[in-house]
């Protein structure tokens, strides 16, 4: 059998090298061609730790390649992976299809035998369905070529080994043929353990969309009831703990901070909200715009409280901002709440230097107007309050001491709750953290 993975940017990417890992042999397609250059010569398009070394081992060994021509892939390819972004469209929070559309427009005139197309981006419901009738319309093979949804759960930075070894797989189909080639896909870590949902195509579609939804509704839960801790005194991260020893609450995903962010759950959420209210379920929209606008919340509570540490002043301050991505691990900045936070305190007057260790080239193309530095000390340098808001590990790293001889006033926004309190009140600094005493 052999696997085509049309889109091959974080996704695609990631799945191309997995099934290549899987035993098969795998084509790639790509029309950027910088990107196509980068994938041919065993590189990733973006940071993914983990990713390259995997790329280069199949890339190398021929059992991996990447095109732009969708002929090469028409009549060689048994099973057709659509992995390409589906954004949220501009002026809308409707999800874009454009680059969807795109693969039936190319890909289906070209099929003239029964394959099985997989789709793997995140969509609304129905979305199938109206994949399955284009296809059908334009390919020559008609109603030979068959459509599921698998849809896929990655979470960057991750991403390797949540392709490798999924913790679960849902395969949407309508026939026992489309399940026992979708089996014989994953069959390696199906062996390994790996549970199977078997289900119907629009199911399928809602799982991506509904777990996104659930995972940004328990961020925004335990950030508002940090909002309770600030009013009480009482400490989010202990009541977290709490919470997370009762099985039905669980602790993953149970952090407070500066909210969600990122190229998934942002437009997912929106676009899964969109789409509620296109099928009438007013419900679902009421509790997920509140989910949302206590997300954006988070960021404007950041803010405020680096106003309090730099004693109501604003012009003149020098902020340090440690982070831009919008998670440790990855280079996406995508609706990063640290670079949000960043612009909004300039905006206000203050001087704002940045620093990440995977993420300063993106963030100079989203934020131009920020200053950025070479090392997180050097980003210190003069600081009058210093922001922790992405938790890469070298953050925690950090010595106190050796910052505090830096900085014009030692004070500290640990927006992520993941530094020592008592470490950093040690050695002088003033330390704040939203929901912490």
């Amino acid at each position: 059998m052999r696997i085509a993975v049309i889109g091959t940017n974080y996704l695609g990417a990631n799945t191309a090298a997995g099934m290549a890992e899987f035993g098969f042999d795998v084509i790639g397609v790509e029309i950027d061609e910088h990107r196509l250059k980068l994938l041919n010569d065993g590189k990733a398009p973006l940071y993914e730790p983990g990713l390259d070394p995997l790329l280069k081992k199949h890339v190398d060994s021929g059992r991996l390649r990447f095109t732009k021509d969708y002929r090469e892939i028409a009549d060689w390819a048994d099973v057709h992976f659509i992995c390409v972004g589906t954004p949220q469209l501009e002026g809308s929070e409707a999800a874009d299809l454009a680059q969807v559309n795109s693969v039936v427009d190319m890909l289906a005139p070209l099929l003239t035998r029964p394959v099985l197309v997989v789709g793997r981006s995140t969509v609304p419901v129905g979305t199938s369905k109206l994949v399955e009738q284009r296809f059908h319309a334009e390919a020559p093979a008609g109603t030979a070529v068959e459509i599921a949804w698998q849809p896929e759960f990655l979470r960057e930075a991750h991403g390797v080994d949540d392709t490798l070894r999924p913790d679960r797989l849902v395969f949407g189909v309508q026939s026992a043929a489309a399940e026992a080639r979708l089996r014989e896909v994953f069959a390696t870590p199906i062996a390994e353990g790996t549970p199977v949902v078997v289900c119907n195509r629009p199911t399928a579609e809602l799982v991506k969309g509904g777990a996104n939804a659930f995972l940004a509704t328990k961020i925004s839960f335990i950030n508002a009831l940090a909002e309770m801790a600030d009013a009480t005194g009482a400490d989010v991260t202990q009541l977290a703990d709490a919470l997370g020893y009762d099985r039905r609450i669980g602790r993953g995903m149970l952090n407070a901070g500066p909210g969600y962010g990122g190229g998934c759950l942002p437009k997912d959420l929106r676009a899964f909200m969109h789409r509620a209210g296109e099928l009438g379920v007013e419900e679902v929209i009421t509790l997920l715009r509140e989910v949302d606008d206590i997300n954006q919340h988070r960021r404007a509570r950041i803010v405020d409280l680096t106003h309090e540490v730099l004693g109501a002043e604003w012009v003149g301050r020098n902020v340090t901002v440690l982070g831009a991505a919008f998670k440790a691990g990855t280079d996406d900045v995508r609706d990063s709440p640290a670079l949000d936070v960043a612009g909004r305190i300039q905006l206000h007057g203050a001087n704002v230097t940045v620093y990440d260790p995977e993420a300063m080239e993106n963030a100079r193309k989203v934020r131009p107007t920020l200053r950025y530095a070479g090392s997180a000390l050097e980003a210190c340098e003069g600081a009058h309050a210093v922001l922790h808001l992405t938790e890469w590990p070298e953050f925690r790293e950090l010595d106190p001491t050796t910052l505090k001889e830096v900085v014009a006033i030692p004070a500290l926004v640990d927006a992520r709750l993941l530094l020592d309190a008592d470490t950093w009140r040690a050695a002088g600094w003033t330390y704040r953290a939203p929901g912490k005493p």
